[in-house]
């Protein structure tokens, strides 16, 4: 944590700034609030001020920013392994397995014991094929997948390798499931979570998320908007 203000040089030779992305911000948004506070206060026409790796509008947690000269950093930050921490709602599904959308089906889960959690939370772990939401931001043919959905179009969507390293689980709120998970870049959480629920025998879609460590850096030493405020040049 950076405990004196900063200078306008600092940002264009680069920093790696860590925010706790606050609900319903997409991303995108956070870079922007930052990019024009650094402006503002350090009287800069132009900075380059980028992300490493998209956190969902409902998903709180770590958004590491790059400024300046860093932002060159930010496929390397991309690549490390992530922590999340959330829950799990079984016995419904959602089109874009989270609560972007309504809920479209109900299950049973009146079979599922915590030794069948158990037991299916480690089919999980290790490297795995994973099916994208259709409701992602990643392109087929040049298009946004989530515009496909939008347009209620079918679209085919291939698997891809992801690894999960750490897959936990705690019951005691059944039939929402508390997790932590780390895992290798690209991997959807919120796939994660429709993917269990099939696995169950029953169905379930991601309603809480928080992104808590990207390789060493925490989501405990980041900025919140405010306090980086703070720690602006005064802007006389």
């Amino acid at each position: 944590m950076h405990n004196n203000k900063f200078s306008a040089e600092e940002f264009k030779t680069g920093q790696i700034l860590l925010f706790d992305k606050p609900l319903n911000w997409t991303s995108f948004q956070l870079v922007n609030k930052i990019r024009w506070l650094i402006r503002k206060s350090c009287h800069i026409k132009k900075i380059k001020v980028g992300h490493a790796g998209t956190l969902d509008p409902l998903a709180t947690g770590l958004l590491i920013i790059c400024t300046g000269k860093f932002t060159k950093k930010i496929q390397e930050l991309q690549g490390q392994v992530k922590e999340y921490t959330g829950t799990i709602t079984l016995g419904s599904t959602t089109p874009s397995f989270d609560l972007e959308t309504e809920i479209d089906a109900s299950f049973p889960t009146d079979h599922i014991s915590e030794k069948l959690l158990v037991e299916t939370s480690k089919k999980f772990i290790g490297e795995i094929g994973q099916t994208p939401p259709v409701f992602s931001a990643l392109k087929k043919d040049g298009k946004r997948l989530y515009e496909y959905a939008r347009e209620g179009q079918e679209v085919e969507i291939q698997k891809r390798k992801v690894e999960i390293s750490a897959f936990d689980i705690d019951a005691s709120a059944f039939p929402k499931i508390y997790f932590r998970v780390v895992c290798s870049k690209g991997t959807y959480i919120r796939s994660l979570a429709h993917e269990f629920g099939m696995a169950l025998n029953s169905g379930a879609h991601l309603s809480e998320l928080r992104r808590t460590a990207i390789g060493d850096f925490q989501v405990a030493k980041a900025f919140n908007v405010a306090a980086f405020e703070n720690l602006l040049p005064s802007q006389d």
